[in-house]
């Protein structure tokens, strides 16, 4: 069993990680961060997909070393939380913002 890839097998795995993250940032993504957030999701999901795939055996089928069908699976897994991540810790920096207000309440005029 090899787990070191060739480098084709990596600059393959790397591609399809990169264009997972990007279609998930065009659907979920709201700032740059988001972008960098999901491709290292992606990136690191992809390559547990990969070192998966041997252990468990479950599916025969790989183009070259690459493991598509682990990798994707896992990849999406792992975008999915870096989603739900991002989205926790958006609705806490949200609720620091409104309790450093100290309830105060402004005037429409301004004042």
């Amino acid at each position: 069993m090899n787990i070191m890839p060739q480098p084709p097998a990596l600059i393959f795995s790397l591609l399809l990680a990169s264009i997972y993250a990007a279609l998930f940032y065009l659907w979920q993504g709201r700032r740059w961060r988001d972008l960098l957030f999901y491709w290292l999701a992606a990136v690191v999901g992809f390559a547990a997909g990969q070192i998966a795939g041997p252990l468990l055996n479950l599916i025969p089928w790989t183009i070259g070393q690459v493991r598509v069908i682990e990798g994707s699976l896992l990849d999406l897994l792992f975008l999915f939380i870096a989603r739900w991540l991002l989205q926790e810790s958006k609705g806490q920096e949200a609720g620091g913002k409104r309790q450093g207000a100290g309830g105060e309440r402004q005037e429409a005029g301004g004042k």
